[in-house]
């Protein structure tokens, strides 16, 4: 996973992540993300930074679909499929996590 450069859409005074905030919590690497939406937010100093949400294998080592074993789950215009307790989308070459 690559960390993004772009700030949250909000504040840490507008919304504080934590363990009662209602985010699903992600460990990654040496911090949190906190899955916000379809993005994860990750505290750094006095704001939140975006990180990409890559998930941990690509369309080359396994092809989601509908004999693939995973659970399909409709998300908005397209199937997330859960994996190892989260999700996967397809987006262009690679999976997101959901």
């Amino acid at each position: 996973m690559s960390i993004a450069d772009t700030h949250a859409e909000h504040s840490v005074d507008e919304h504080a992540h934590g363990d009662d905030c209602g985010h699903q919590k992600i460990e990654h690497g040496d911090h949190v993300d906190y899955v916000h939406g379809t993005h994860h937010h990750a505290l750094h100093g006095d704001h939140y930074d975006e990180h990409e949400s890559k998930a941990e294998h690509g369309v080359e080592e396994h092809r989601h679909g509908d004999d693939c074993g995973h659970e399909k789950v409709t998300h908005d215009d397209h199937a997330d499929y859960v994996h190892d307790g989260h999700r996967h989308a397809l987006h262009a070459d690679h999976y997101d996590e959901h």
